[in-house]
């Protein structure tokens, strides 16, 4: 055995908390600088990994095509052979970073700090993160992989050591009993796993008051065995990477069944020991190698050499011998020993691993091609958009690399002084890299799709179309609106409006630049890839704030003074009454929640409205805020604090109204036009694509409403006529149990809300009730809470928007009301989730859904804000809970097109992220049983889509990984099997 200590590696008397060396063993890296605790070659060597009390965790990369440099400020001593480059900035940790380790295979990488929590990260992606393992108390200082790949152990000042599965990131087994006489006395508690796999060696430990290194096995996780002979408390733990068999001495090689390990252990009392896991006693023991605790310890690959760091400053190295140590075995070997004992694992196969596994069904290789050919197509489209990318593989810009560095030389500044000496403006030469784009102080922030894909659109409120069509809506697709509908940035419709503002705000969205300001343009990645992996290209987005025209900046000042009313998507509502309900949407572009003054409807003439007044957006005058809130107070649902009373309408001498959901179908309605032996009479009239009709009532017609199949009218005397489209009246009048307030009708349903803020639904053509007398009361639960919204869906579910931003549909079969949406939901804001669906099909989903929580995102700016604090973690979590409740929300709301779209991007996430519980529990529901059998509770459809068809469509979803091949195999056969019988 040799010793070395090289008095030139030095942090010029700082500690050196960590030392690493490199695989191919031409040179290492020390950590100590400022406040690096540990550092850590990946074992390709093509990364180094760093973390330190800034919380942080550097992922380097070198640098190529540049050549070495003089370091700044050391006239001319120190040169750096080599640079590196920063590629990942890792941010979750809330503390101190204490240990880093690279699993065997280079697919993880694993982190632990002082915020007692162990991260565990995707190396294929980052900053992915794949789990954050939690259960610890103390802080934890260590971390060890397992060689096979099947754990990973961590140890903390909790006086505990734990060992977490990789396959689903849970705890194994936590191991207590020999650290219960320890304290926190060391500043690292630095473990290792024998490279075997048989022992796992822990760091400071304590048998019969002494201080040892725990040996703990893995059969059992039994603790019989240590490693005694210190001192003082055990701060580094490494086994050697090489498994080795003793040589004879003869020069022959020993029994293949005796291969053993060896293992450096370094103390606080300043020495090192050095075991062989076939000795009893220590192979050889240096004391008072250093001034101060050791460490750190790493060994050469080769296995025959060891490098030690101390808290003195210093390094050591030891080069030993075969014949101290033995001959190593080979890789093959090693992993011959792995397999015999462990068989094969897939927990340490990276993805370009996978690509050559065995795939067990040709299907998947099928569904790959597929979906490579479809990204291929894909790049090539945005590759004609955008034109062709910047080429920097050793030309940028037409000209090589050493053309634009003598360029940049020409360009110096050079002056001379009085004395004639030269003086030279120093000039920044970028660095020119041909490698991977840097993306460090960006790829750890997740984007969201509405961040990425929509900064912030100028015209965010989208149309809202009726819901009482007949015709179903296929997936996808959207109804046009009859309606023209004005955008939030153009003026009040009284105004006058050029029609270049109209075209413009018609027209679709132009590119923009964006708003955060980053070196290049974020480019919307694949479906939910929230990571940066690839260089950013220039994509057109929508328009931003900056985009906007002087006029319409000048509107928004102008909506500081004085509050503006604009014009907004109004849900087409088949009443005619004054309270009709408008719908309170608030512009992306303003802060300030601009209220909907109530649409009224004048007193008409008889006879038909002519065809402009009924196309055009009313006009809404300004008026001073005073007048607005009076008038606001005076029409808008309100909730008393001693009873809820809700307006009522006032009866009118005639109205008309066009009924929503078909724009050849008016309602004339005139009062007491007729005497008939004293008595007055009122008279409904309906036209529809040239048919008229009419009959007459003897009360006073206060409201009514419409749909393509029946007319409804409520009277005085709390009665309710409901009418077929031709005239004939379908039941006698319904006695409701007080006076109406709102009347709404959609296909066959009817519903009635009351001035006591009863809700009433009603199937008139089956004659059955849906939705009895429900009360309001428990929704409206404040003396402020108002109702700005009411829509009836074509399966006859009420949904309640209210001020307060959240919106309540009442379920018939639960008996109960139901929160869909919410705009205050922290869920939506922090949801990191992108629609792989065209964007046709993805924007115009126009069911009640979208419609009740509006399809433009207004909370982009609070996004943006929030995203770049958001653990990704976290953001995963919100996710996943934000689209489980879009799927329950669509269920209840029994939108089916909407419940298949929410569904897909739902399982398209799960399978992004590996979440293979709940996709199998969603394929179990949706296959059903297959055998089947009378007692079986399953139903066959949801919200009227076949079950089964809709596994068949998310079968190539799953396919795209092949971590859900087995799932994938056993859906398609079960399926399969199904259609044969």
């Amino acid at each position: 055995m040799k010793l070395l200590k090289p008095t030139w590696v030095n942090h010029n008397g700082k500690p050196i908390f960590s030392v690493d060396i490199h695989p191919d063993g031409t040179k290492f890296a020390t950590g100590g600088q400022a406040c690096v605790n540990c550092v850590r070659w990946s074992n390709s060597g093509m990364y180094l990994a760093s973390g330190g009390d800034d919380k942080l965790i550097m992922v380097w990369k070198r640098a190529t095509y540049i050549g070495p440099s003089t370091v700044f400020g050391s006239s001319g001593k120190l040169a750096n052979v080599e640079q590196w480059r920063c590629v990942s900035i890792l941010r979750s940790h809330s503390g101190d970073v204490m240990d880093v380790a690279w699993s065997p295979h280079d697919a993880w990488l694993a982190s632990c700090s002082v915020d007692n929590t162990v991260v565990i990260w995707n190396a294929v992606k980052f900053p992915e993160i794949l789990a954050t393992l939690r259960g610890h108390s103390g802080l934890v200082k260590g971390l060890t992989w397992d060689p096979v790949g099947k754990y990973i152990a961590s140890q903390a000042d909790d006086r505990s050591l734990k060992v977490w599965r990789t396959l689903d990131w849970q705890l194994e087994t936590s191991i207590t009993k020999p650290f219960d006489e320890c304290g926190g006395t060391t500043h690292v508690l630095r473990l290792s796993w024998s490279p075997d796999g048989h022992y796992l060696v822990s760091a400071h430990a304590m048998n019969n008051s002494g201080p040892t290194a725990q040996i703990i096995e893995r059969e059992g996780w039994k603790t019989n065995m240590d490693f005694v002979g210190h001192r003082k408390a055990v701060t580094v733990v490494k086994f050697n990477p090489k498994i080795f068999k003793k040589k004879q001495k003869n020069g022959s090689s020993a029994k293949p069944s005796c291969p053993y390990c060896c293992c450096a252990v370094g103390s606080k009392d300043r020495s090192l020991s050095v075991w062989l896991t076939c000795l009893k006693r220590p192979l050889v023991v240096i004391h008072e190698l250093f001034d101060k605790s050791i460490m750190d310890i790493s060994w050469t690959l080769n296995g025959l050499g060891i490098l030690v760091c101390s808290m003195d400053g210093s390094v050591a190295f030891l080069d030993f011998s075969q014949d101290e140590l033995g001959d190593p075995l080979s890789e093959e070997e090693k992993s011959r020993i792995h397999q015999s004992t462990y068989g094969k694992s897939l927990a340490i196969m990276t993805e370009t691993q996978l690509s050559t596994a065995v795939i067990e069904n040709p299907e998947m290789l099928k569904y790959q091609r597929r979906q490579q050919q479809q990204q291929l197509d894909q790049k090539g489209s945005a590759a004609r958009e955008t034109g062709s990318a910047t080429s920097v593989a050793g030309v940028v810009n037409g000209e090589s690399l050493e053309d634009i560095r003598k360029n940049l030389l020409k360009k110096q500044v050079e002056t001379r002084t009085a004395d004639g000496r030269r003086r030279i403006t120093p000039l920044c030469i970028a660095q020119l890299d041909t490698g991977d784009f840097s993306t460090a102080f960006f790829n750890s922030i997740p984007l969201s799709g509405s961040l990425a894909g929509t900064m912030l659109t100028s015209h965010s409120s989208p149309q809202l179309l009726p819901l009482d069509s007949s015709t179903p809506v296929p997936f996808g697709t959207s109804k046009p609106s009859t309606e023209p509908v004005a955008a939030t940035g153009t003026r009040p419709a009284g105004d006058s409006v050029s029609k270049d503002s109209v075209n413009a705000a018609s027209a679709p969205a132009a590119p923009s630049p964006s708003i955060l300001t980053t070196p290049s343009k974020i480019e919307p990645m694949k479906a939910f890839d929230s990571r940066f992996t690839e260089r950013s290209k220039a994509t057109p987005g929508a328009p931003a704030l900056a985009g906007l025209t002087p006029t319409a900046m000048e509107r928004l000042k102008e909506q500081s003074l004085v509050k503006e009313l604009r014009p907004r998507d109004v849900l087409e509502s088949s009443s005619d009454s004054d309270e009709k309900v408008p719908v309170a949407k608030p512009s992306s572009l303003s802060k300030r929640k601009l209220e909907l003054e109530v649409e009224t409807v004048e007193k008409k003439k008889k006879g038909r409205p002519r065809k402009d007044s009924r196309l055009m957006p009313m006009s809404l005058s300004v008026q001073s805020p005073a007048a607005l809130t009076a008038e606001k107070d005076a029409v808008c649902l309100s909730v008393p604090a001693a009873a809820l009373k809700l307006p009522m309408p006032g009866p009118q001498r005639a109205f008309t109204l066009q009924v929503s959901s078909d724009p050849s179908m008016y309602i004339e309605v005139e009062n007491e036009v007729t005497a008939v032996g004293g008595l007055k009479l009122s008279r409904l009239k309906c036209s529809r694509e040239g048919k008229e009709w009419e009959t007459v009532l003897t009360s006073r017609i206060l409201t009514a409403a419409g749909s393509c199949d029946v007319v409804c009218v409520a009277c005085e005397k709390r009665m309710l006529s409901v009418f077929s489209t031709c005239g004939r009246r379908l039941l006698p009048p319904i006695l409701l149990p007080s006076p109406i307030s709102t009347l709404h009708c959609t296909g066959s349903y009817v519903m009635a809300l009351t001035a006591t803020a009863t809700l009433s639904v009603w199937d008139v053509h089956r004659q059955i009730v849906v939705v009895k007398e429900e009360s309001l009361h428990s929704i409206l639960a404040g003396s402020d809470m108002t109702v700005s919204q009411i829509l009836l869906t074509q399966h006859g579910i009420p949904v309640m928007n209210l001020s307060d931003g959240k919106a309540y549909c009442f379920n018939p079969s639960l008996s109960a009301w139901n929160l869909v949406s919410d705009k205050q939901d922290s869920l939506a804001q922090c949801a990191d989730f992108r629609s792989s669906l065209p964007p046709q099909d993805a924007m115009l989903c126009s069911g009640p859904l979208a419609i009740v929580q509006g399809r433009a995102s207004t909370s982009s700016g609070r996004q943006a804000a929030r995203l770049f604090s958001v653990p990704h973690m976290v953001q995963q979590e919100t996710t996943l809970a934000y689209l489980e409740s879009q799927v329950a929300a669509a269920l209840t709301l029994r939108s089916s097109h909407e419940y298949r779209h929410w569904l897909l991007l739902y399982v398209r996430y799960l399978v992004n992220e590996g979440f293979e519980y709940r996709l199998r529990e969603i394929c179990k529901d949706l296959l059903g049983p297959v055998h089947s059998s009378t007692g079986s509770q399953w139903e066959s459809t949801v919200v009227g889509l076949r079950k089964r068809d809709l596994l068949k469509e998310l079968l190539p979803v799953i396919g795209q990984n092949l971590r859900f091949q087995r799932l994938f195999t056993e859906c398609q056969e079960q399926l399969d099997i199904l259609r044969d019988k």
